[in-house]
C-alpha cells in the first residue's frame, strides 16, 4: 500500500493492523506494520530482555510522532514559519493500580512562531489526534507547550 493509500485508510475508518510475533528468546517480539518491522521486548521485571523498545514505550513514541506530525502539517497548512519542533513524552503509573497510568503528559517545544501561535498547533494535535482522544477518555493526559 503506498503512502498516499495508508493515509487514505485512516482518513476512510479502514482498519488499520499491526502484527506481532514472539521470537526464540522469551519476552521478545517482532512487530510488522506494512512493509517495517520492530523488535520490542518485555520489561527485564516481567521476565523479559528489557533491552529492546517496550510497549509503554511505544505509546508514547506514537504519541510523539502524531503530535509532531500534525504539529508540523498544521504549521504547513497555515503558511507558519516553524522551524523546529520536540516533544517529550512520559507517563507515571498510578500507584495504586498498576494497570494504569496516573498521568500522561507531552511537553511541547517549537521553535520559530510565538507562544499564541504555538499553542495552537498544540491545539490542533490536541483536537484531531485519535490517539491522544482516545488516551484522554481514559484518563488524565495533558500537552504542554513553550517556545524557543
Amino acid at each position: 500500500m503506498s503512502e498516499a493509500a495508508a493515509t487514505e485508510s485512516a482518513v476512510t475508518g479502514e482498519i488499520v493492523t499491526v502484527r506481532a510475533r514472539t521470537l526464540d528468546t522469551f519476552g521478545r517480539f517482532l512487530a510488522s506494520a506494512r512493509q517495517h518491522h520492530f523488535v520490542s521486548d518485555a520489561k527485564a521485571a516481567a521476565g523479559g530482555p528489557g533491552d529492546a523498545v517496550q510497549a509503554g514505550e511505544l505509546l508514547l513514541a506514537s504519541l510523539a510522532s502524531c503530535g509532531l506530525g500534525l504539529v508540523q502539517k498544521t504549521a504547513r497548512e497555515r503558511e507558519l514559519p516553524l522551524k523546529g519542533a520536540e516533544v517529550e513524552v512520559s507517563f507515571e503509573r498510578d500507584p495504586e493500580d498498576g494497570t494504569r497510568y496516573a498521568a500522561i503528559r507531552l511537553a511541547f517545544v517549537l521553535e520559530g512562531v510565538d507562544l499564541p501561535t504555538a499553542r495552537s498547533l498544540v491545539d490542533a494535535f490536541t483536537g484531531t489526534c485519535p490517539i491522544y482522544n482516545t488516551l484522554k477518555r481514559g484518563g488524565p493526559i495533558e500537552a504542554t507547550t513553550a517556545i524557543r
